[in-house]
């Protein structure tokens, strides 16, 4: 099983995928009514702890990039070999959840039927974190597209096409003095450098990064730590001026300069070590990251368990989050190992 497997960008899926949880164990703590932001000494510490966990997506979706780009075989060929992974398990929990919300919500029957009737709209039964199969969906749709192009491009044009994809990582704050710039207008959403804004670029930069190696490690923990800086420090400024979560989070966002800055250092810094393939531990590793996809789809409902349970240990942030997350991280990892020796479990974790 690890014979044929990178085990650096095994172990960045792994680190990934907890901060994906510790991400979501924070918003407890953050989050109000109606998206209002909660102030105070948990929130700060929020910002310090979790800022980090901003580099999960982006470095999932740079994995993506790093294996996928250039497509190998036939079109049809890649589309059944990842459809067969990431759709049916995403359908799958989005069962799951809305069954998990009769029991939890008291929802009813035909109210669990109509939030699987609109998994095709959108967030499958109002998960929020499910948000991301849709984008990861959309990003194989434009693989075939892209690849001849990718196998063509010197390492300018991809430079050339990453350069202009950077400068939109500060549009979000440049919106903040400037809310309309390069042709936007209400009467049109796709200005000058629409077609280079997104996940596309972490996609195409990991296809990059393997291509052409990593930056040093001295630059690499240059970008992590003053990414994480800036991230850390504009949400804690935030705090006591934002009057909703999405002007909290600004900094927060993960197409900005500074969680892109985070996300090269850290995939970097990871990618380039060397584990030994025989350690017991490394062969965990490995284990935790061909789960990884069951494990990120399944864990909110364990998340949820362990915050009733923990909640009431501290009122410190700082405490309760890591002990969320780890405990989360562990169990969901046990439940996918045993769905895992179940019959077709392929169509439930991937």
């Amino acid at each position: 099983m690890i014979k044929n497997r990178n085990l650096s960008l095994d172990l960045l899926r792994v680190i990934a995928c907890y901060l994906v949880m510790q991400q979501h164990a924070s918003e407890f703590y953050y989050i109000g009514d109606q998206l209002s932001v909660v102030t105070g000494n948990n929130t700060f510490w929020i910002g310090i702890i979790t800022s980090l966990c901003r580099t999960s997506v982006p470095l999932f979706v740079m994995l993506s990039g790093f294996l996928l780009l250039p497509m190998q075989g036939s079109i049809s060929t890649f589309f059944r070999k990842r459809f067969t992974r990431i759709v049916y398990p995403f359908i799958a929990w989005c069962v799951i959840y809305a069954g998990y919300f009769v029991l939890t919500r008291g929802e009813s029957i035909a109210e669990m039927g109509i939030h699987i009737l609109h998994i095709p709209i959108n967030f499958g039964s109002e998960v929020g974190h499910l948000w991301y199969i849709y984008m990861l969906i959309g990003l194989y749709l434009v693989t075939p597209i892209i690849s001849p192009w990718i196998e063509r491009a010197s390492k300018r044009e991809l430079e050339g096409y990453l350069g202009l994809w950077l400068l939109t990582t500060f549009l979000p704050y440049i919106h903040q003095v400037y809310p309309e710039v390069l042709g936007e207008a209400f009467w049109n959403d796709t200005p000058l450098l629409y077609y280079f804004t997104g996940f596309i670029g972490y996609f195409i930069l990991g296809y990059y990064l393997k291509r052409y190696g990593y930056p040093s490690a001295a630059l690499s923990w240059i970008l992590l730590i003053v990414g994480y800086l800036l991230t850390a420090g504009i949400f804690c400024s935030r705090i006591d001026t934002a009057a909703i979560v999405p002007e909290l989070e600004l900094s927060w966002r993960f197409c900005t300069v500074n969680v892109l800055m985070m996300s090269v250092g850290l995939f970097s810094l990871i990618g380039r070590l060397h584990l030994n393939p025989t350690s017991p531990l490394t062969r965990l590793v490995t284990d935790i990251s061909i789960k990884s996809y069951g494990m990120y789809l399944a864990h909110i409902i364990i998340l949820n368990l362990y915050y009733q349970w923990f909640q009431p240990v501290s009122e410190h942030a700082y405490i309760v989050i890591p002990l969320i997350a780890v405990s989360t991280f562990i169990t969901v990892y046990l439940v996918i190992w045993l769905l895992a020796r179940l019959p077709k479990s392929k169509y439930l974790v991937g």
